[in-house]
């Protein structure tokens, strides 16, 4: 069954919110990924009632954060493959009930530290499986002139959860656990996930199943080397693949960077977060204009402009110690990686073939999360040992090389959606 369809004209936000296929799965996306913010919260909040072994007693959140993290690294890549060889709209199903079930076992499973590490990792192990599946359907379910925009609506949805999950996360469990106890707040969030999986049941999808019997042999390599084989042949989408990567690299590099920035222009080190959150609503804003107006913007080189942006913005940290102009500068940067982040996930949606797009994005996944350690491990320690402004100027010069390698590619072609 083909999606909802929309005039060929029609294009911005007005013409997705008219495609009921869209707002089932964009409504399961909030709730799911809502959800699994709230049980980050849930998890910590739970910790005085576990019995911690005592070499973990002063790491335990990070434990449960690692626990959380781990499945992207082991299973991203592998995760595609199930997308591809099956009905993605499945995948997206099982996933959200197999959440919904795992998440009631925090109370019913004895309070050991370690049984919740492994709820943890099972969870988001599920939703590793989720992720590309979601990815990947877009391109069947919403018309081609309205792909740009959906994908900065999934923009402003991802990051929006951030930080919506995690400030209500708090102040919701407490009241659900006030009027209904820890009972309450599990299946307040394994209802979470089971409303999820109903949006998805009931989008419709022009998406076609995977060639082949689906009880095929479940050796991964082989699909992998395909996968990879691929991106190998196929350089817009490997190269929008690498330049994600170092984008999010560079956003998580920044963020551990805030506490030092903070310092520097007269904020607490609590404060830090107050140039996150701008950098959230400098992408907020830039996916909203990508959303709206992204069809007039057609014809730009958007990474070219975002990449061109932030080496910049960089340059302003290290001149301007003032509050505001930092809290500026920081929204600035927010907006320049939506010009890279949105068009890059639209490109690689519009240029893979339905039946390798879980694999591709299980792959960029994988990836994604591999290269995030590394900033979020070196970029504090090397901010102490060498200085604050060494590491930026490292970080200038490889986004400036960087801004020139994405000219050099598309001087031939304003833009890579073309």
């Amino acid at each position: 069954m083909t999606p909802s369809k929309t005039p060929v004209a029609a294009n911005g936000f007005n013409a997705l919110l008219r495609n009921r296929s869209f707002l089932w799965l964009w409504t399961g996306q909030i709730l799911s990924q809502v959800a699994d913010k709230i049980l980050m919260v849930l998890a910590i909040s739970l910790l005085p009632t576990y019995l911690i072994p005592i070499e973990l007693a002063g790491s335990s959140g990070s434990a449960i954060w690692i626990a959380n993290t781990l499945p992207a690294i082991f299973f991203g890549a592998a995760a595609g493959i199930i997308a591809d060889r099956y009905l993605k709209k499945q995948v997206m199903v099982y996933s959200n009930l197999l959440r919904a079930a795992l998440v009631p076992l925090i109370v019913f499973l004895p309070k050991q530290f370690v049984l919740l590490l492994l709820i943890i990792f099972a969870i988001s192990t599920v939703t590793q499986f989720f992720t590309p599946a979601e990815q990947s359907i877009l391109p069947s379910v919403v018309e081609p002139e309205n792909l740009l925009t959906a994908n900065a609506m999934f923009t402003v949805t991802q990051l929006g959860s951030v930080t919506v999950g995690f400030a209500i996360g708090e102040p919701l469990l407490h009241q659900i656990g006030t009027n209904f106890n820890e009972l309450g707040k599990v299946l307040f969030l394994g209802g979470s996930y089971l409303l999820a999986a109903l949006c998805c049941q009931l989008m419709h999808s022009a998406e076609v199943p995977a060639p082949g019997p689906r009880n095929r042999s479940i050796n991964p390599i082989p699909e992998l080397q395909a996968g990879l084989q691929y991106l190998q042949s196929n350089r817009p989408v490997l190269n929008a693949i690498i330049q994600i990567v170092i984008l999010y690299s560079t956003i998580a590099a920044l963020q551990v960077l805030s506490i030092n920035l903070g310092k520097e222009i007269g904020f607490k080190p609590e404060q830090f977060g107050f140039l996150v959150s701008a950098t959230g609503v400098g992408l907020v804003l830039g996916a909203a204009l990508l959303g709206q107006w992204g069809s007039r913007l057609h014809s730009r080189p958007l990474p070219l402009i975002g990449f061109s942006i932030i080496p910049f913005v960089l340059v302003g940290y290290m001149l301007f110690k003032i509050r505001w102009a930092s809290l500026l500068i920081s929204v600035v940067l927010g907006f320049g990686s939506a010009l890279v982040a949105v068009p890059m996930q639209t490109l690689i949606q519009e240029k893979t073939p339905e039946s390798m797009r879980g694999k591709v994005f299980g792959f960029e996944n994988n990836v994604v999360n591999i290269a995030l350690s590394l900033p979020l491990a070196l970029a504090g320690i090397c901010a102490d040992k060498y200085g604050l402004n060494a590491v930026l100027i490292a970080m200038i010069v490889t986004l400036s090389l960087t801004t020139f390698w994405v000219w050099k590619k598309d001087r031939n072609n304003l833009h890579p959606l073309s």
